[in-house]
């Protein structure tokens, strides 16, 4: 069995082309326009310096010239472009044949996967000040969702949290409570009642800017073990943690290892003094200790410790690099992380490589997510959090359902909405390319029309109620030559591209490529849908284009579950 890729094309016209490397070749190959009735294309315009002649005449020769392989259909010169058509009976063939492994290891097929990478990701690293909000939901999403890829690739993936529990931020809400709260206790979710004296010192600080002074006091004191306020930071820190659980549940996220701040921020610290020791750091006129990054790495040079030798962030990164790789002995690590830290992470990365930390470390970086109403502001308390937000999407969907279904039990009304609920945030979320900025808007995301999570579970609950109804066998015992309209071709090339597709992603982290795909995938089936009809007197053509849909099916299948999203028999 063969998977058909652009390595596969590139394989084949290496034996006609010398010029020019497989590699070469292979980045040289594009795929056609959807309406394109061509699987890949070759332009040849790089040949026109060797060969010294017009693209278009190198493509005619080499159409000539080349022995058609078993797997294509026709391969046609037009223009500067040489074109190739994959037999449709061969990628179903893969699919039918491989199910849900299609696409799994398409370089290694039939094998054991024996030497997997190991795979370290970090996410979503909050402060325990405040609850998750809307902006950690696309942070915890793209971590679950490209952890689920790699282990679908069949790595190693180790997914790690870092609770960022102390600091200055963490001795604000602290200190409002110190000051205002009345030692009361939470009345209601945990994290939301310690995120609420977050915005309440904000608020205070407004009226009074010296309090700022009283808070680095705290800070101080804490580093200095002082009990009675290591005793309100461990409560207030547990409430935040508590409510953080409860939040991850909702999203089905666990992680193999969390580390805490307060756990290792010291050991950053000794790891800064030894660092300023070797003369690897300075210090400032004022007692601060500095990374020098100017020179060499064209950054601003970054503090690691304050004067007061109080830590940074900073301090307490470098350390986990180092507690990390000893803990899962990594390939490569991954940290998620908003595009607000971009300038952070190359000052963390230079001052890791400074220190000869040199292992392969990556930031994914992305933008931010803005309500209708506009930007989020947590220390304002005009923030959107990840629990309120939920609970709305689930809502809206309950409400969805039982306009469309009311005949369904509550129970199962509850159920779907919450899958549909869930699909609509995750894949609204994850269709837009992480680097982008983008407006999150609930009532759009919940649409059974559009481009959206709905829609295309939709798409699978469909194929499943023809498949239901028509009661026949789906094997590949079909008659392939009956698979010949053009949006039978248009949906089968399509289900070529998964595979190379999923393949990029591990090494582009571009995971809204797979929202795109299937969003594709499921308007070439509508269109198929509304042009062929499936069941038919004619069982023999019947028969072929049940086998098509339950291809799509399969793929829709693995992309949906790749991104946490539950796939439905009924909608």
């Amino acid at each position: 069995m063969i998977i058909v890729d652009k390595k596969t094309i590139a394989e084949f016209l290496a034996e006609y082309i010398t010029n020019l490397s497989i590699s070469e070749i292979e980045n040289l190959i594009e795929i056609p326009p959807q309406d394109f009735d061509f699987s890949y294309a070759f332009p040849c315009f790089q040949l026109a310096k060797f060969e010294k002649k017009a693209p278009n005449i190198i493509a005619k020769e080499l159409k000539k010239r080349i022995i058609l392989a078993d797997y294509l259909e026709i391969i046609e010169a037009t223009g500067p472009y040489l074109n190739f058509k994959v037999r449709p009976q061969v990628v179903l063939q893969e699919i039918f044949k491989l199910q849900e492994d299609y696409g799994r290891i398409y370089e290694k097929l039939g094998k054991s996967k024996s030497d997997p990478l190991r795979i370290v990701i970090e996410y979503p690293a909050p402060n325990t000040n405040k609850p998750l909000h809307l902006g950690h939901i696309r942070n915890m999403l793209l971590g679950r969702s490209l952890s689920t890829l790699f282990k679908y690739k069949e790595e190693l993936v180790f997914e790690v949290n870092l609770n960022n529990d102390r600091g200055i931020h963490i001795c604000k809400s602290m200190f409002a409570y110190k000051k205002w709260g009345n030692k009361k206790e939470p009345n209601i979710k945990s994290d939301h009642f310690v995120g609420e004296f977050y915005v309440k010192y904000n608020q205070m600080e407004k009226e009074d800017d010296k309090l700022i002074e009283e808070v680095y006091n705290l800070l101080r004191l804490w580093e200095e073990n002082d009990p009675e306020v290591r005793v309100l930071w461990k409560k207030m820190n547990s409430w935040a943690l508590k409510g953080f659980k409860e939040t991850y549940k909702k999203l089905n996220i666990s992680f193999d290892k969390e580390y805490f701040e307060s756990d290792i921020y010291w050991k950053g610290k000794d790891k800064v003094l030894e660092c300023l020791d070797k003369g690897i750091f300075s210090k400032t006129e004022n007692g601060a200790i500095i990374a020098n990054l100017k020179k060499k790495f064209n950054l601003p040079d970054k503090i690691m410790l304050r004067n007061d030798g109080t830590s940074l962030y900073i301090t307490q990164d470098i350390y986990l690099a180092f507690q990390k790789k000893e803990d899962f002995n990594y390939d490569k690590s991954i940290y998620v992380v908003g595009n607000e830290q971009d300038l952070y992470f190359k000052q963390l990365f230079a001052v890791l490589d400074m220190i000869g930390f040199k292992e392969d470390k990556f930031h994914l970086s992305y933008g931010m997510i803005y309500l209708p109403e506009g930007k989020m502001k947590s220390r304002e308390g005009t923030i959107v959090d990840a629990d309120d937000i939920i609970d709305k999407i689930q809502l809206l969907a309950y409400e969805e359902v039982n306009k469309r279904y009311p005949e369904l039990t509550e129970k199962k009304k509850k159920e779907r909405a919450k899958s549909i609920g869930m699909a609509a945030l995750s894949f609204f979320i994850l269709k837009f390319n992480p680097k982008s900025d983008f407006i999150f808007n609930p009532k759009e995301s919940i649409s059974f029309e559009g481009e959206t999570g709905p829609y295309i579970q939709y798409c699978y609950a469909r194929i499943e109620s023809i498949i239901t109804k028509s009661k026949g066998l789906i094997d590949l015992n079909i008659k392939w030559d009956l698979i010949k309209h053009e949006k039978e071709i248009s949906l089968a090339k399509q289900l070529i591209y998964f595979p190379e597709m999923l393949d990029s992603i591990t090494r582009n982290y571009n995971i809204h490529l797979i929202p795109q795909y299937l969003l594709t995938l499921c308007q070439a089936f509508n269109s198929f849908y509304s042009s062929c009809q499936v069941l038919s007197d004619n069982k023999d053509l019947e028969k072929a284009r049940l086998l098509l849909i339950r291809c799509v099916q399969i793929v829709i299948k693995v992309g949906l579950d790749i991104l946490g999203i539950d796939t439905l028999n009924q909608m």
